[in-house]
Formats: C-alpha cells, sequence, structure tokens
C-alpha cells in the first residue's frame, strides 16, 4: 500500500504571481498622470433636459488670481518641468496649436455671446503691445519719444471673468453649476500710469476650452502625485471668485450701481442667495 501523494505546489506559478505583486507598484507609476499617453478624457456633464430645468440664473464671477487660493492658476510665470500658468495654456492654444478660438468683447467691451470669433491675426495684435516713451537724447538733452513692443505675458493677466449657468434640475433634485465662458482680463491704465480697472481680451468658450484644460495640470499643494487638471480646478470649484453680476431686467453690473463696500456685500448677498435657494426647496 503506498503513501497517500500531496501534490506540491507549481513553483513556477507563485514565483510568477509573487514577481506580477511586487511589479505592480512599478507598474502604477509608470502608468500615473504624466506618462498616460494620447489625450486624456474629460468628464462629460450630466445631461439636463430643457423640460427638467424648473429654474436658472446666470451669473458672472471674477477670479482675482492675487488671492493665495487661485494662485495654482497664475503661476508659474514661466513654463517649468512641463507645468505653465492658465494664460500661458490660453495663448499657445490660440496661437501655436489653434485648438480652441476666441471671440471678440466688442466695443464696449461686454459682449459675451461668443457671435464674433478671432482670426489669429486679430488675436497676436490683442497680445501684442506698442508703447511710448520719452527718453532723453544724449545730443540733444531733449526728451523724444521711442516706440517699445512688448508682449502681454502671464505675470500681466491677474483675473478672470467667468459666465455660467446655474440651473436646477428636478429630474435628479440638484442644483448644477455649467460655466459657459473664461475671458482673461487686462489692465486698463489711465495716461498718468494709473490703474483705472479691467477689461476682457476676449472670450473663449468653455464647453470647448474644457478639453484643452484637461491636458494640463495645475499645482497641488498637499500632494505632488495627484495634481489635478485645469478642468478639475474649474468643474470641481477649486477657486474663490466674487460674484459681479447676475441677471437682472436692467442687465447691469453690480459695479454700475454700487462701489467699494456696499458692491462687496451685495456680492456676499447674492451669493448666499443662489447657496441657499436649493436648501429651501425642501421641508421636513
Amino acid at each position: 500500500m503506498s503513501a497517500p501523494h500531496c501534490h506540491a505546489p507549481h513553483r513556477p506559478l507563485l514565483e510568477g504571481a509573487l514577481g506580477l505583486l511586487l511589479l505592480c507598484p512599478a507598474i502604477a507609476v509608470a502608468q500615473g498622470p504624466g506618462a498616460e499617453e494620447g489625450p486624456r478624457r474629460v468628464v462629460p456633464p450630466a445631461h439636463i433636459r430643457e423640460a427638467d430645468a424648473m429654474w436658472s440664473r446666470r451669473v458672472w464671477r471674477r477670479i482675482d488670481l492675487r488671492e493665495k487660493v487661485n494662485h495654482p492658476l497664475y503661476f508659474p510665470l514661466t513654463p517649468i518641468e512641463g507645468r505653465k500658468s492658465l494664460f500661458d495654456v490660453l495663448r499657445d492654444a490660440l496661437l501655436t496649436e489653434g485648438s480652441i478660438t476666441a471671440y471678440d468683447p466688442g466695443a464696449l467691451l461686454r459682449d459675451d455671446g461668443f457671435t464674433d470669433p478671432l482670426a489669429r491675426a486679430e488675436v497676436e495684435a490683442l497680445l501684442h503691445r506698442v508703447d511710448t516713451v520719452h527718453t532723453e537724447d544724449l545730443a540733444t538733452g531733449e526728451l523724444v519719444p521711442v516706440r517699445v513692443e512688448s508682449e502681454v505675458g502671464a505675470d500681466e493677466i491677474t483675473q478672470y471673468l467667468v459666465k455660467e449657468d446655474w440651473v436646477f434640475d428636478k429630474q435628479r433634485s440638484v442644483l448644477d453649476i455649467r460655466i459657459i465662458g473664461l475671458a482673461p482680463m487686462r489692465e486698463v491704465r489711465g495716461e498718468d500710469g494709473e490703474l483705472r480697472g479691467y477689461a476682457p481680451l476676449f472670450w473663449l468658450y468653455y464647453p470647448e476650452l474644457r478639453y484643452l484644460l484637461a491636458q494640463h495640470d495645475a499645482f497641488n499643494r498637499q500632494n505632488d502625485a495627484a495634481r489635478p487638471t485645469f478642468e478639475d480646478v474649474f468643474r470641481k470649484r477649486l477657486f474663490s471668485s466674487t460674484i459681479v453680476k447676475v441677471s437682472n431686467v436692467q442687465d447691469r453690473w453690480i459695479a454700475d450701481h454700487l462701489t467699494g463696500v456696499d458692491a462687496l456685500l451685495e456680492a456676499e448677498r447674492l451669493k448666499q442667495e443662489l447657496l441657499e435657494f436649493e436648501v429651501d426647496l425642501w421641508h421636513y
């Protein structure tokens, strides 16, 4: 009578499985966000039927890049380690890649209807600045005008204007926010060099722009291995902003009738009104 035979485990199979487990972290690192090939996928927004849009308001916001929470949109001022500022991404896409379209803000700088697309030469003219400065002529000692040409840099774009729709979807019972447009704001200075305000350079249609923003990373203060894209920053609302206009019968901006602290208080009131709308729909 023979002794029972115990089948020994297949060593090559075990060693192969063990090797695969050990290699998994390396594979995960190699397939990280920076190593993936091809364009990144963009998360599509939830579809809202027109019949399900029970309530909507159009809102305009100003993003001030001088605020610390908005620094990932402003820095780096010069491209480093594969990262660019938001304005550098937009400028390269307009002038080099031609992957997005800029729209004219109009003569009064308040046309945000995306009706007049700008040609590449027109965008180059907007980003190319010609100034006249007076310098002393060493021979005569007189002040003579000198023409100085320069390009609009990322350091000069310190604000963005955002146009968005707040829509209550009764099918999902959620208040959804859809960004419609984005406009970089340039400084407007008087003849004395004093800052007079800000005006949009051009408007960009966000449903087209988001595919570009999804291909570029923004800085993450907490984790270098999990950097969000610029599209993530806007979709997840990872920025600070101030309301400058809400759709109204006079079609006027807050700055048209209020200034200083009064304008800030009105912006906060409108912000709170929007945030409380969804909560006020439910009663227990």
